[in-house]
Formats: structure tokens, C-alpha cells, sequence
């Protein structure tokens, strides 16, 4: 199944989604592990923002991996249809790739108006550190997970 005839907002059942994240906010961690253990689908693999990788990937859309103020999610990697997205909207694009009652919250959120999601996002990512800490280093992951991180 390929992306033609389906809306943007709808995630294929074959596409892979990579999640790059600030490998050393507390708070990224745990959205990561929250992913790890719901990603039933085997969907998600995850890089560092600090990494290589996303430096690389996200400098082919002019994005900064140097901003860690946000997820970002690269949909279709290395496909012509490839696609950053950002705050929210990459938030809920993880929810909607895990399924059932994830699908059906990231559906409900996004009825919540853009500008609104992302104000409130911004809002957590500025307070980010203070609030749930900052590691001296990317954390690394299990070894059963390893197969998922591209930037190891």
C-alpha cells in the first residue's frame, strides 16, 4: 500500500515512523519508553536529536537538529513522499502509529486547534529540564531495544 488516495493525517500500516527526540531530557526518555512498551506494531525506531542521523536527516527539510525544544518525526524515510513533523502534530502522529485507544486520543487531540496544542507544548518544552531533570549523556537503551535505535 502506498501513500496515494490516503489522507495525511492517516498513518499506513507498513510505514515506519522515526522518532527523534533530545536523548538527554528526562522527559523525552520517558516519551520513549512510553513508546517502547506500547509500540505493539513495531512501528517506531528513534534516534538522539544530538545524533549524527538527525542532523543529517533533518538538514534535507531545513530543520535544525540543534533545536531540542521538540520531537520531531521523520514519516516515509528515504521515500520521495518524506516528511518532518513537529511538536504536536509529531505527538500525535506517534499516538495514531501505536493503535487502539492511542489512535483514538491522538484523533481527540487533534480536534484541539494547532496553534492551542503547540502553545502548550512549547509552554512544557521550555520548563522540560527543570521539571523532570537533564542526563550528562544520551541514555542508552536496553539491549532488546538496541534494534530500534538508528543513531548506536
Amino acid at each position: 500500500m502506498g501513500m496515494r488516495g490516503r489522507s495525511t493525517d492517516q498513518v499506513s500500516s507498513e510505514s515506519e515512523l522515526i522518532v527523534l527526540y533530545d536523548g538527554v531530557c528526562g522527559l523525552c526518555n520517558g516519551l520513549v519508553q512510553f513508546l517502547l512498551r506500547h509500540d505493539i506494531h513495531d512501528r517506531l525506531k528513534f534516534a538522539s536529536l544530538q545524533s549524527e542521523f538527525a542532523r543529517l536527516a533533518l538538514a534535507r527539510h531545513g530543520v535544525d537538529a540543534g533545536d531540542l525544544d521538540t520531537v520531531q518525526i521523520l514519516e516515509n524515510y528515504g521515500q520521495p513522499k518524506e516528511r518532518v513533523l513537529s511538536r504536536s502534530d509529531a505527538i500525535l502522529l506517534a499516538g495514531r502509529a501505536l493503535g487502539g485507544f492511542w489512535k483514538f486520543a491522538a484523533a481527540t487531540g487533534r480536534l484541539i486547534p494547532k496553534s492551542l496544542r503547540d502553545y502548550f507544548y512549547k509552554f512544557v518544552a521550555r520548563n522540560r529540564y527543570r521539571v523532570f531533570g537533564k542526563y550528562d549523556t544520551c541514555l542508552l537503551p536496553e539491549p532488546e531495544q538496541r534494534k530500534k535505535f538508528l543513531d548506536l
